[in-house]
This record gives structure tokens, sequence and C-alpha cells, in this order.
């Protein structure tokens, strides 16, 4: 067995999320959140140099050669799937590998609120995932398709940078194209995909205007589309879409975000009391409130429509976290150090409610 297949089989026993190998250093796994050695001896760079040349696809070999990073899929027979990105560091390589999970995970299992499940039956608009590097956008995003997947009958297209989890059709025709390996990029595939007979749209990550473009063109056509962004919380998701564009061209990106939004989930993973990580979500759904705030640019009330919505489904991130507390999922230390407004969650974990949400929106 090579050193390589051994890591990574000590890494999906240690249920790791992700492996650290660095030219020079032993090799790291994250478990549970947090760094810790994996038992092997360090690694030189020939062993470096040898494992990127073995691993890296042939198409991306070049890129990396040229580029001195790149992203790809890995699959270890009988071990599993992983995510990874491999660059160079201070002239050596190195290679972080993020393990995702053969099974397609349910909302269940990954304790997520129900109003996700209900997202699955969404039939047109744009669902938003964002949260910082980590915070397990991409498997909430494959819990949703594969509900679709599960329960429907409908023609499902992923564009993804690189391919994370794979699909089987159960009642969905699932369509899965990696950039680089089928598709030379967002671009390209996103300007064929209409001709391509969608119901549903998984653009791996609202990136550039080219993608948020198409994302409303699909949702003004009636499509479902569903992506990532990287954003803190969900209020904070819409002005880092608009910002992409010229400043010219926002108000009328505002405008088609009112129209085409259906939701925006925003996920941040805190500690459990078990040694694990539980999803604390902040949900903003674009309810009429909602809408007439982005219509109007708004856009610094977003949160209080947050905090006062949980009849339409919203909550945010400090009301996801007092959930937490107080069903013993985990404790107050953990809880405050995720909080979005810490003071705020402990006078609600001491029975003071103060409605600034309502006062704001009254405002």
């Amino acid at each position: 067995m090579s050193m390589m297949r051994e890591i990574l089989e000590k890494a999906v026993r240690d249920k790791a999320s992700d492996i650290h190998l660095k030219t020079g250093q032993v090799p790291f796994f994250r478990c549970s959140g947090h760094l810790r050695e994996s038992g092997f001896e360090a690694l030189d760079e020939a062993f470096m140099r040898e494992l990127v040349n073995d691993i890296v696809p042939p198409h991306l070999l070049e890129v990396y050669n040229r580029e001195h990073e790149t992203d790809f899929s890995h699959a270890e027979p009988g071990i599993g799937r992983f995510r990874a990105n491999v660059f160079n560091s201070q002239g050596a390589p190195a290679l972080v590998m993020r393990y995702v999970k053969d099974k397609i995970p349910t909302v269940e299992q990954l304790r997520l609120p129900p109003q996700i499940r209900k997202l699955a039956q969404v039939e047109r608009g744009i669902i938003l995932m964002a949260g910082t590097t980590g915070s397990g956008k991409s498997t909430t995003l494959a819990a949703i398709i594969g509900e679709i997947n599960r329960t429907q009958c409908r023609r499902i297209i992923t564009v993804e940078d690189p391919v994370e989890y794979v699909f089987d059709d159960i009642k969905s025709l699932v369509t899965q194209r990696e950039v680089g390996l089928d598709t030379p990029g967002f671009e390209s595939a996103l300007k064929h995909m209409m001709r391509q007979d969608p119901d549903v749209i998984l653009i791996g990550e609202m990136r550039d205007s080219t993608s948020i473009r198409t994302a409303f063109l699909a949702a003004e056509t009636g499509h479902l589309v569903l992506s990532t962004l990287h954003a803190g919380t969900a209020d904070l998701a819409i002005p880092r879409m608009i910002d992409v564009f010229p400043s010219h061209e926002r108000e009328n990106v505002r405008m088609a975000i009112a129209a085409n939004l259906h939701a925006v989930v925003c996920q941040r993973l805190v500690p459990d009391v078990d040694g694990g990580v539980i999803p604390a979500v902040e949900i903003m759904i674009n309810t009429s409130t909602v809408r007439k705030l982005l219509e109007r640019g708004q856009l610094d009330v977003l949160a209080a429509a947050i905090a006062t919505g949980r009849e339409d489904g919203m909550q945010t991130f400090n009301q996801s976290i007092y959930d937490h507390i107080r069903s013993g999922i985990c404790n107050e230390t953990e809880g405050m150090a995720n909080a979005t407004n810490p003071e705020s969650l402990r006078m609600n974990l001491q029975g003071i409610f103060l409605d600034e949400g309502s006062r704001i929106l009254g405002g």
C-alpha cells in the first residue's frame, strides 16, 4: 500500500474533514474543526512532486506547472472521493484535500432546519448558499439536490470546479459537468446550458458577472438555480453580488435580485457537545417585506427583516444558535463564540428579548 493511500485511509478512519500535506512537514488532519498531527513521518520534496504527477489529472498538470496551483477531484478506490487543491509554497508542492462522503447526505442527517427541505420543492428562482470557506455550503447544496433527485422527476444540470458529490439518477436525470474536463470554463458551460433542457441548474459558485447574469436569465425563464457565494451573513450576500458589477449597472442588478431571488441560506459550523459540529443556519426568504427593501435599496435593513421573519421561515444566526443551546446540542461558550451578536444572545438566554428588528422596520 502506498503512503498516500495509507494517509487517506487513516484520515477517513479518523473522520478528518481535511488533509494537509506540505513539503518538509508531517501530514496534518482537521478533525472536528481542529488541526492535529496524523502520526506519519514528514514528507520530502521528491515524494510531494511524485504525488502531484500521480494524482493531478493530466488536463490540469499543465495548468499547475504554469500557474503553480489548481483545483481537482480525486477518487481513491475503496476509500472515497476528495476535493483537492495543489499549490506551491516556497517553490515546493503542497496539497490540501477535503473528504467528500460517497453518500449524498440528507437534510435530517446534516441536522439542518426543516425549512431547508422545503427549498427542494421550489419551482423557480435563485437559492444561494452563503458562508465562509469550510462552512458546509457545498454539502447543504448537495442535500437539496439529493432531495429533488429522490422526490421529483426533473432535469438537473450542474457546472462545478471540480465535481464534488457524484449523483446517481433516482427520479431525476442528473448531468454533472466539470470545468476543465467536460467544458473549457464556466462561461462556456453557462452559455450553452439553456439548450440542454434544464429544470434545475447548479452553478458551483457565483464568481463573476457572467455567472450572476446567467442565473438571473435562467430564473426569469422559469428555472430553479442554486449556487454558492462567500458572505458572512445572509443579508451581506446581496451587496456582494451587486458589487461585482460596475456602478452604472448596480440598480438594475438590485431590481433583478428583488424579482428573482427566492432565498439566501448562510451557514456556520458550531462545535456540539459530542465533539462534532452542527450547522448554525441563517435564512432569508424573499418575502414581500424583503422584496420591498431590495427594490428600495434599503439593504442595511435586511438583517432586521430576517430577525422578525420567523413566521415566514426566516431566522438569524443568533436565533439558530439560541435554539441549539436551549436544546442542549451545543454549550453556551461555543454558541457565544459563533454568534453574530454575542451580547444579544446572552440577553436572550437570560430571558430578555428586545424587538429591535420591528423598531428598525417601523422606522
